[in-house]
């Protein structure tokens, strides 16, 4: 299993960050040992002074695939949940200077909370899906689905073109305007259409 990850996906989060809203997906990846689930604690790592929340939609891959269509893209996904993409903000800032890759600030143990996932057929329409994350109580992030650059179909299709997509693969879809750092004592929960689906309190 691995986690394929979609930056700068809605406009006013790649302006928030002073980004160049993309032309093309930007994907970058998290191993297995990113997972963070089951409402588990998460632990401020020792090498970063300022890691963020962005809260994401992720989509549950059930079918290999490699150069998928995007009339067929639909059959890839059969699951949808809700995550955090955790990310070392100071560390990141550090290498896109240098022009390094993203993968210390990005890939770390525990760096993508995941949900509970739920079959997309249980949901009205999947494609405008609000969301949004709290942190102690408050709304931090809220977003809908309808307004991501590039929507669930044109993901699977470009990804599958370089990565070959398997089975019980996560792709976290990108996050809205929001984000922010996290301190410990917080406590984020995510909601996906007005339903709680995590907590995470960070320790």
């Amino acid at each position: 299993m691995k986690i394929i990850a979609v930056g700068r996906n809605y406009i006013d989060h790649a302006k928030e960050l002073n980004n160049p809203v993309p032309e093309k997906p930007v994907i970058f990846l998290k191993p297995d040992t990113a997972v963070l689930k089951d409402n588990k604690d998460f632990y401020f790592p020792e090498f970063s002074k300022d890691v963020h929340y962005e809260v994401e939609v992720v989509l549950r891959v059930c079918n290999e695939g490699k150069h998928v269509s995007k009339k067929f893209a639909h059959k890839y996904y059969d699951a949808i949940g809700l995550g955090i993409d955790f990310t070392a903000r100071d560390i990141q800032a550090e290498h896109k200077a240098k022009g390094l890759p993203w993968e210390l600030a990005k890939a770390f143990d525990h760096s993508a909370v995941i949900s509970n996932l739920i079959p997309k057929e249980d949901f009205t329409n999947i494609q405008e899906l609000s969301f949004s994350l709290t942190k102690n109580g408050e709304t931090v992030q809220a977003g809908n689905t309808k307004d991501m650059i590039f929507d669930y179909d044109s993901l699977i299709c470009f990804i599958s073109q370089y990565i070959t997509i398997r089975k019980g693969d996560l792709i976290y879809t990108g996050t809205p305007a929001g984000v922010g750092p996290v301190q410990i004592g917080d406590k984020l929960e995510g909601f996906l259409e007005g339903k709680s689906m995590f907590v995470c309190q960070i320790k």
